[in-house]
């Protein structure tokens, strides 16, 4: 049974993608060029191009930094911050024993 994703993340997967597609275009390579620039087949670059959920994100991700679309910038400039922040939060997160009283 595949799994069921929201529109979100298939509307988020989908505008990656077809980035990813224009950015191949921009620089006139054929999807074999990105796949061996990315170091993956041809078929999963296929598959990237057209929004496969099933295609694992770091292929998503490689390609995207390979045609040189910009990911993450103003984040990867943050991620010590980030890291002190997740740093400061509990390791571990318990479910709450308590039963919680919605009854209104």
């Amino acid at each position: 049974m595949d799994r069921a994703y929201s529109k979100h993340t298939e509307a988020a997967v989908k505008l990656l993608a077809t980035h990813i597609k224009i950015r191949r275009k921009e620089k006139q390579w054929t999807e074999k060029e990105l796949a061996e620039r990315t170091g993956v087949s041809r078929a999963t670059i296929q598959k990237i191009e057209s929004a496969d959920l099933g295609c694992s994100s770091g292929f998503y991700f490689e390609a995207a930094i390979i045609v040189g679309l910009p990911l993450f910038d103003d984040d990867l400039k943050n991620l010590s911050q980030a890291e002190k922040v997740l740093s400061l939060l509990p390791q571990r997160v318990r479910a709450s024993k308590s039963k919680v009283d919605d009854d209104f």
